[in-house]
């Protein structure tokens, strides 16, 4: 096993416990958040973009990684998250809570697993159907936020955090 297999191993295990630590593999708190009833898986991920953009653009700032965009495609981007949403909907779990619930012992998250593995597998099979039809639609390129306003990656960070902290205070004022 290479240093990077090792160190996505022990990422991930981590990035597990702090999911099942923070409850938002609990059936009860995702159907919570698609009622917007529940702001815990929100407040969880919100809290972990706000550290992974500053540790992300720290470390490339620093030399240590290079990002790279991935093109902005709104075919993808559409049907992609209408198939996210719909799997989470009829499942009650996004990817990472699957595989969580799964390392639980909720079996029932299986289903889950397996149906993404078909999808993407359906996906792989289709793509040249894509490729001439969805994924043809409008490509913006490689963009980011601070490139397509003109900001820094700095300010795009701190107003990021800025409303994300205003939007938690938001939460539990409304006890969400």
């Amino acid at each position: 096993m290479s240093h990077e297999q090792i160190l996505g191993l022990v990422t991930g295990v981590v990035f597990g416990f702090l999911l099942q630590k923070g409850r938002v593999l609990r059936f009860d708190k995702q159907v919570g958040a698609m009622l917007l009833r529940d702001m815990t898986i929100f407040k969880f991920m919100l809290s972990a973009i706000l550290v992974g953009m500053v540790g992300i653009l720290l470390l490339s700032q620093g030399g240590i990684i290079k990002v790279g965009h991935k093109s902005m495609n709104v075919g993808a981007v559409l049907v992609g998250g209408a198939m996210f949403g719909a799997g989470w909907a009829i499942m009650g779990f996004c990817p990472g809570t699957s595989i969580g619930a799964l390392g639980e012992g909720r079996w029932h998250a299986l289903f889950a697993v397996i149906g993404m593995l078909l999808g993407a597998a359906i996906y792989a099979e289709l793509y040249p159907f894509f490729k001439s039809t969805v994924l043809a639609w409008k490509d913006f390129g490689k963009v980011g936020l601070p490139e397509t306003i003109g900001l820094s990656p700095w300010v795009v960070v701190a107003l990021f955090w800025a409303g994300v902290i205003a939007l938690f205070f938001w939460f539990e004022k409304k006890r969400l």
